[in-house]
């Protein structure tokens, strides 16, 4: 457990450390639904991130996130994602890769999502999420609102 929060730790020291030019700092809320096998529940989160420029039409960037599927007695599942992708007039296109950690199992995951610029500094995003687990391998699709900084 002690890894987990130690990796989550050094990414977000590397994107407080990160100069900025033309990247920036990301804040965002979150809610969608959950499912496998059959079952789908409502979840809700929380993601912070840093997208650093890689030219004029594309980027890459890191992000930490806590996202709980709202039943009782379930946790919260950490992650920690890379997402690069291009950049669409006001709207960004992406694919992610990362890793879920939660109490039970620590799971890969691979997604994609569009982010589109609303404000001056806020934007809202929807994003898919998989992850592979040994057991029952959930999806998680959410929309987001989030604030640029």
């Amino acid at each position: 457990m002690k890894i987990k929060f130690a990796l989550i730790a050094a990414a977000a020291a590397l994107v407080a450390a990160t100069p900025a030019a033309a990247n920036e700092g990301r804040a965002e809320v979150r809610g969608g639904i959950a499912w496998a096998d059959g079952n789908e529940e409502a979840v809700a989160g929380i993601a912070v991130g840093y997208d650093f420029d890689a030219g004029s039409q594309a980027f890459f960037g890191l992000e930490g996130s806590a996202d709980k599927v709202l039943v009782d007695g379930a946790d919260v599942a950490w992650g920690l994602t890379a997402r690069a992708g291009a950049k669409l007039g006001t709207g960004k296109l992406f694919a992610t890769a990362g890793y879920t950690f939660d109490e039970f199992e620590d799971m890969p995951h691979l997604g994609a999502g569009y982010e589109h610029t609303i404000g001056r500094n806020t934007y809202v995003k929807i994003e898919y999420r998989h992850m592979f687990s040994d057991f029952a391998d959930p999806n998680t699709v959410v929309a987001g609102l989030g604030v640029r900084f």
